[in-house]
Parts: C-alpha cells; sequence; structure tokens
C-alpha cells in the first residue's frame, strides 16, 4: 500500500503533536480529541489515521526513534573516519541535545513509560528509541573493548542515567550553571567511564 505525501506529513504532524501534548501533559493528554484540537483539525481526523490509542502511541514512539536515529547519524557524519580525538566528546554532544533542543522529546518518553507498562511491545519499542545498543557497540568495538556488546549495554545504561538525573534527578535541581559548563559536566562523565573501559580492556 502506497502512502501519500500528504498522508505521510499528516501522519508525521500527528505524531509530532502526540509527543508535545504527552510531554506537556503526561500520557493522558494524548488523546485523538486532544490531537485533533491541538492542530486545529476537523473533529475524527486523527482517529481516520490512527484507529486506536495503541495504534497512536505505537507510532509516536516509531516517530520518535526515527528522530533520534536521524539526529545521531546527522551527528556522526561530523566525526572524522578515523575517529574522534575525543569518543566522549560526540557522545556528551548528544545528550545535550536531547536535554535542550529535544527536551519535549525526552519529557514525552518519561510520559509514555506508563502505556508501556501494559503493553510489551510499546515497551520494547520505547526502551530503543533515544539510544542504540548496536551503534553503542560499534562505538565499544572501535574503542577496542574485550566484550564490546557487554561495554554498549553499560553505556547506554550510563547515558539513560545522565539523560534522567539531568531531566528529573538531583542535577536537574542542583546544576544551575551556564550551558557549557553542563556541557563538560557530561563529557567528563562519559569521559571517566570510557578511560576505565581503556585501562581495563
Amino acid at each position: 500500500m502506497t502512502i501519500s505525501r500528504e498522508s505521510s506529513s499528516r501522519r508525521s504532524a500527528i505524531c509530532d503533536a502526540a509527543l508535545e501534548l504527552a510531554a506537556r501533559g503526561g500520557n493522558h493528554a494524548v488523546t485523538h480529541q486532544g490531537i485533533d484540537t491541538h492542530l486545529g483539525l476537523p473533529k475524527g481526523s486523527t482517529s481516520y489515521y490512527f484507529r486506536t490509542r495503541h495504534a497512536l502511541v505505537s507510532a509516536a514512539i516509531t516517530h520518535l526513534t526515527e528522530r533520534s536515529r536521524a539526529d545521531f547519524a546527522a551527528l556522526r557524519s561530523g566525526i572524522p573516519e578515523d575517529g574522534p580525538p575525543d569518543p566522549a566528546r560526540p557522545i556528551a554532544t548528544y545528550l545535550e541535545r536531547l536535554l535542550t533542543r529535544r527536551r519535549n522529546d525526552v519529557l514525552a518518553r518519561y510520559a509514555l513509560a506508563t502505556d508501556a507498562q501494559s503493553a510489551p511491545e510499546l515497551a520494547a519499542a520505547l526502551s530503543t528509541c533515544m539510544f542504540s545498543v548496536s551503534a553503542a557497540t560499534d562505538l565499544m568495538r572501535d574503542l577496542g573493548a574485550h566484550e564490546p556488546e557487554a561495554a554498549a549495554r553499560d553505556l547506554v545504561t550510563l547515558l539513560e542515567g545522565v539523560v534522567f538525573d539531568y531531566t528529573h534527578g538531583t542535577r536537574a535541581h542542583t546544576s544551575s550553571g551556564p550551558r557549557a559548563s553542563r556541557s563538560e559536566d557530561i563529557r567528563s562523565i562519559v569521559g571517566r567511564w570510557i578511560d576505565t573501559l581503556r585501562a581495563t580492556r
């Protein structure tokens, strides 16, 4: 089945709206009627594209995943082929983007976790929508990790923790310095972990 450009654009707009509403008002704000109102669409427009709320949330998570992959790919395209002189820097840059220009995406992800509690397929999709173990494994292999996949999973766990800490944790309430300072703090956190990995490989 071929999806027209107009239909694809409307679906994308609906997914964007779902994520924005989730970020602002939690998962209960994500309704077909709420999205119609938010986008100024005729009543029933959102349900035409996504018949159920499950389908709507699933599409929003897929949209979030695609956005994350594209964002990280754009970031990696600027890295020299022989690798970055400081491997912690591009990772810290990606995290900084999540915490600033993509903060709503982060908040939406946490809000939609409630839906994922009762839907294993949503939980699986949500768990990988911002960080890719596959991409992390490639990085760990490039850094010479003895067990790159295990190291990649540890790295993803670290990054998940950093994002949560700066969004809802202690650093969200105690880190009030300039953005450049926060970015350097994040680089230091990741850098210390990578240095430890290198020392023990």
